[in-house]
C-alpha cells in the first residue's frame, strides 16, 4: 500500500465523516476531528468519560497525519501513518463500524430545472498479497448501472461533488438496469484481472525462502527416523508463514446517483 494510496484513503475517510481538512501537503494531512471520530480512533476513553461526567465542553483533537515520511521537508510534527500502523488499522475498523454501504444523490442547482441522475455502483477494494511479508493495494472502481461502463479511481472522480441522502425535488433518478449484485461481480472480475497481470515474483521469492528454511529444519532431524511432534509443528509453522495468498476485501461501497 503506497503512501499516495494511504493519503487518498485518509482524505476520503475524513471528508465522508465531516472532519474538516485544515491543511494538506503531498505528504501530510491536518484534520479537525469530530467528537465521534475522536472517540473511535484517538484512544482516550478517560478524557471522554470525564467530559461526559462533568458536562464539560468537548475538545476533539486536531491531528496532522504524515503519509510519506521520506518526502517531508523541514521539521513537521505529526503522526506517521502507513500500512500496518495501528492508526490505519483503526481507520479500517471504523469504516466498517460506520457502515460499509451508502446510497447518495448528487446535489444539483435548482436553477437547472429537472435533472436526471444516473446510478453508479462504487466500491473500494483492498487487495492483500500475503506470505512472510505483506503488501496491500487499494483500488476504487465504479460501474454505470445503465451502460456497464467501468471507471477506475472512482472515489477520486466524485470526491469534489456534494451529496445528500435524499434526492432533491428537481431530480429524477433513473432505475438501474444492471442489478448491483451483477455489477459487483463485474467489478470483482476487474480487480482479479489486475491481479492476474501483476508481477508475482514475490510468491516465487517466498517459495525460495520457504524451501531454504525447510532444508535447515530437515538438517536438524535428518538422522531421526521417526520425526517427533515438534518437527511437524515447526514444519506447519513454516507453511503458514510462507504460503502465498491473495485476499480481496471490500472496504466500503455504495449506490451513487450522479449528474
Amino acid at each position: 500500500m503506497y503512501p499516495q494510496q494511504v493519503h487518498q484513503y485518509l482524505k476520503g475517510f475524513f471528508a465522508e465523516n465531516e472532519c474538516p481538512i485544515i491543511g494538506e501537503e503531498n505528504h501530510s494531512l491536518t484534520v479537525q476531528l469530530t467528537v465521534d471520530i475522536d472517540k473511535r480512533i484517538m484512544n482516550r476513553p478517560f478524557y471522554w468519560q470525564y467530559v461526559e461526567a462533568t458536562n464539560s465542553e468537548p475538545n476533539p483533537a486536531q491531528v496532522t497525519f504524515i503519509t510519506d515520511q521520506t518526502a517531508m521537508a523541514g521539521n513537521l510534527f505529526g503522526e506517521v501513518i502507513h500500512y500496518g500502523s495501528p492508526r490505519l488499522n483503526q481507520l479500517f475498523h471504523a469504516t466498517g463500524e460506520l457502515g460499509a454501504y451508502v446510497q447518495l444523490f448528487e446535489k444539483v442547482d435548482h436553477a437547472m430545472g429537472q435533472v436526471i441522475l444516473t446510478p453508479w455502483l462504487g466500491v473500494n477494494f483492498k487487495v492483500s498479497y500475503c506470505c512472510d511479508r505483506t503488501k496491500e493495494m487499494l483500488y476504487s472502481f465504479g460501474i454505470n448501472l445503465l451502460t456497464g461502463v467501468i471507471k477506475e479511481d472512482f472515489h477520486e472522480s466524485i470526491y469534489a461533488s456534494d451529496f445528500d441522502t435524499v434526492p432533491a425535488d428537481n431530480v429524477f433518478h433513473v432505475q438501474y438496469i444492471i442489478k448491483p449484485v451483477r455489477a459487483l461481480e463485474r467489478l470483482n472480475a476487474a480487480v482479479e484481472s489486475i491481479i492476474e497481470q501483476d508481477d508475482h515474483t514475490w510468491a516465487m521469492e517466498a517459495q525460495k525462502r520457504w524451501q531454504r528454511d525447510q532444508r535447515v529444519l530437515d538438517y536438524f532431524y535428518e538422522d531421526v527416523e521417526d520425526k517427533p511432534e515438534c518437527y511437524e509443528i515447526e514444519r506447519k509453522a513454516l507453511e503458514e508463514q510462507y504460503e502465498s495468498k491473495i485476499k480481496i476485501d471490500i472496504i466500503n461501497g455504495g449506490l451513487f446517483y450522479l449528474f
